[in-house]
């Protein structure tokens, strides 16, 4: 259920929401409380070594646990997506990144204990110096290096935002003019 369905009655005043009242925003036509339902937002990071392979993980929880993923999670309210994409790897992989490239944004959905989350996915490109301490940490069951054009395909992916950027990257990658990814 998505989120804006869990109002049934106004947070301020306590009056019932009328049947048929659009999602977004809430109004309430009592006191006239007015709260606006947005997407959460997330960040997602292909890590790239120097020989072309990319870092997945394998997530250790539901929803789509045992599926494939770049490193990330949800941005905190007041965070920077650039700040949350490097937090994550940390906490993730325990990866510092050398840089950090926006490559797309897609939505998703994110079902979680009874609530369909509506998500926008950020994803980026980066690197790191010392990929081989990559490590599974917080929520990932196992990680792996890929080839991101034929070791991997869209189908493994958690998510189907994560299976869009993962084709863009693989078309990116395929370009002749596309001298280096991040």
């Amino acid at each position: 259920m998505e989120p804006f369905r869990h109002f049934l009655l106004c947070p301020r005043c306590g009056q019932r929401r009328a049947e048929g009242e659009s999602a977004s925003p809430f109004r309430c036509a009592g006191c006239g409380f007015t709260l606006f339902f947005s997407a959460a937002n997330a960040t997602a990071t292909f890590i790239r070594r120097d020989d072309g392979r990319v870092l997945f993980i394998r997530r250790a929880r539901d929803p789509a646990k045992g599926r494939l993923a770049p490193p990330g999670g949800f941005i905190d309210i007041g965070e920077r997506a650039e700040d949350a994409a490097r937090r994550e790897i940390r906490e993730e992989v325990g990866l510092e990144i050398t840089s950090l490239e926006f490559l797309a944004s897609f939505t998703n959905h994110y079902h979680y204990l009874d609530v369909t989350y509506p998500v926008l996915d950020l994803f980026f490109t980066a690197q790191t110096l010392v990929p081989d301490t990559a490590r599974s940490l917080d929520d990932v069951e196992s990680l792996c290096w890929l080839d991101p054009l034929y070791g991997v395909t869209p189908g493994e992916m958690a998510f189907p935002s994560m299976q869009a950027a993962l084709t863009l990257l693989q078309e990116k990658l395929r370009q002749p003019t596309t001298a280096k990814l991040a």
